[in-house]
């Protein structure tokens, strides 16, 4: 039985494994900052949506590149 299609997919689902661990590391990193510090949320909140979104950004151009090459 031959397997036909592309491994670029399965090279990106590996890929997409490193953004998906970011954004649950920065996520749990920002829960346990306004844990300690309610008080500081408004700039803790800050801090953890601009590194999602760099995190994603990865990932992004990881299936960008996945279908290029």
């Amino acid at each position: 039985m031959a397997v036909d299609g592309n491994l670029n997919m399965i090279g990106y689902g590996l890929a997409a494994i490193g953004p998906g661990v970011g954004i649950g590391l920065i996520f749990a990193a920002y829960i346990s900052g306004v844990a300690r510090q309610p008080e500081a949320q408004s700039r803790l909140q800050s801090i953890a949506i601009l590194g999602f979104a760099l995190a994603e950004a990865l990932a992004i151009i990881g299936i960008a590149l996945a279908f290029v090459l």
